[in-house]
């Protein structure tokens, strides 16, 4: 079996999409649950495009050991530099720079010569080989390139250091037959192209990227780049998991392996979706609800016979497990950290305080508490451990009846610690709610997406509530839990608004910082 790397570009690549900001503190749980996932390759974030994401890449780097972690750079020295500063202490950095060579990238992005282009990116190799033993190129829209034109490049890009040439299909155009023959063609033509490894890196705008994903390692790519989820910009990125569990399940077919822990695979999805605030769609192929779930009479008569029948991946493979009750209303602190760290998040005695008595006030309501509340009660008190909190809800009410006007009273905390409330009425509970609590907070706010689901099942579960805001014309994600529905939407809008504050400040930040 051939092994194929795994180049993760979650908090990359996937945090490009639309509405998905991240705090320093949860890209480095994210991180950590990679490294705990077995990728080979993590792509931290892009240092160079601002403080916040060079202080996370660094953080990051600075803390994960077993994997090789990476930076994306622009074939610029000022890009490379600050690639280095954030990734010289970590054991194993590398450097991924890149530069587009489609005929219409070169003359209306760009506006440079292919010759120009050809000369910057060997310059800039040859710079970046100064820092980094591993430099990845990337071709930007390989996919829309002339094959003899980056047959030239690679040549002289590898001639320079380069050990990965990445071939992106950088707006999804490609099929598979395409793609598996553009790599067949760079290890045909390429006369050192033994010097580097080949990476194929999908975006899935037709959806075909895992389809063509398969196509560029059966035609010699040696490493794969994607995100877990699929997440990504405009329809995302190739879904890693998809890739790893195909290449598993099909072994028959596929002579390749990856190093992935595939148990670790739901956990990672789980975590993943909780802090983007990006669900995983019912359907998703591997790790969506209704993967392992069997509605028809005849498919569940097959799988109670014959588990085989119908069910070609094994919910115990990407670590999906029966959600059963694990603890309850008596269950003591000490029992209860030992469960936590199950869950293999790093946690303060102080964040175990306030989960425990999240717990506890859960008990109250909830008579069977389950795996997925609790690591949604992790994942709520991280965020709130990590994230400056610029708005705090106090107290609302909402008073709501067919024959009535829905009116909502909310008092919120402001920054300055100062309480206000107000009312406001609307056409339903969330919209009365949101009303008031937009007449509150000095910003302009327009809902763009409200999504409400449960965490598990019954009539006692767990409310969790996405919002997409436009802040000030940013695009924002926010997210929100409680007992209550109403209660999780109003924590989820202003947990959103609180993101945006977040992000402003740390802009401001920089800016003092860059004179």
């Amino acid at each position: 079996m051939s092994q194929i790397k795994i180049f993760d570009t979650t908090l990359r690549d996937g945090e490009q999409s639309p509405g998905v900001n991240l705090n320093k503190q949860e890209k480095l749980e994210i991180a950590k649950q990679l490294e705990r996932l077995g990728v080979d390759v993590m792509e931290a974030g892009f240092p160079a495009s601002s403080e916040g994401d060079f202080q996370a890449v660094k953080l990051i780097a600075d803390t994960i050991k077993d994997v090789s972690v990476t930076a994306l750079a622009r074939t610029r020295k000022e890009d490379i530099d600050r690639a280095w500063e954030a990734l010289k202490h970590t054991p194993h950095p590398r450097i991924h720079i890149f530069l587009a060579t489609s005929p219409i990238h070169m003359q209306y992005k760009l506006k440079l010569t292919p010759e120009a282009v050809v000369q910057q990116s060997v310059d800039m190799v040859r710079y970046a080989k100064q820092y980094f033993e591993h430099v990845e190129w990337s071709a930007e829209d390989a996919t829309r390139s002339d094959w003899d034109f980056m047959t030239s490049i690679i040549e002289q890009v590898i001639d320079e250091g380069a050990t990965v040439i990445n071939l992106p299909d950088t707006v999804g155009y490609s099929t598979p037959e395409e793609y598996g023959r553009l790599f067949n063609y760079m290890k045909e033509n390429v006369p050192n192209i033994d010097r580097a490894d080949l990476s194929c890196h999908c975006h899935n705008d037709l959806g075909l990227a895992a389809a063509n994903t398969i196509a560029a390692v059966e035609n010699g790519a040696t490493q794969v780049e994607g995100t877990i989820n699929g997440i990504g910009e405009r329809a995302g990125n190739v879904a890693l998991e998809e890739v790893a569990v195909a290449l598993h399940i099909r072994s028959d077919q596929y002579e390749f392996n990856t190093n992935l822990k595939l148990d670790e695979i739901k956990k990672t999805s789980d975590l993943i979706a909780k802090l983007s605030g990006m669900y995983v769609q019912a359907n998703k192929a591997i790790i969506g609800r209704n993967a392992h779930a069997h509605e028809a009479g005849i498919h569940q008569d097959g799988v109670l016979k014959n588990a085989e029948t119908y069910e070609i991946i094994t919910p115990e493979l990407v670590g999906v497990t029966s959600n059963t009750l694990f603890m309850g209303k008596h269950s003591g602190k000490h029992a209860f950290k030992d469960k936590v760290k199950e869950f293999g998040v790093d946690l303060t005695d102080g964040e175990v305080k306030s989960i425990f008595a999240k717990f506890k006030e859960l008990t109250d309501h909830k008579k069977e508490v389950t795996d997925d509340d609790i690591y949604t009660l992790i994942m709520e008190t991280k965020t709130e451990h990590s994230a400056i909190s610029k708005y705090s809800l106090d107290t609302f009410q909402v008073n709501y009846g067919t024959s009535n006007i829905t009116t909502a009273t909310v008092s919120l905390y402001t920054p300055a610690g100062e309480n206000v409330q107000t009312a406001a009425t609307g056409n339903g509970s969330v919209e009365a709610l949101y009303k008031t609590i937009q007449e509150l907070i000095d910003f302009e706010l327009k809902l763009l997406d409200y999504q409400l689901n449960s965490v598990g099942g019954g009539k006692d579960a767990l409310a969790e509530s996405h919002v997409q805001l436009r802040v000030n014309g940013e695009t924002v994600n926010g997210r929100g839990t409680a007992q209550d529905v109403i209660e999780a939407s109003a924590n989820a809008y202003i947990n959103a608004v609180n993101r945006y504050v977040f992000k402003a400040q740390a802009a401001k930040s920089e800016e003092v910082v860059n004179g």
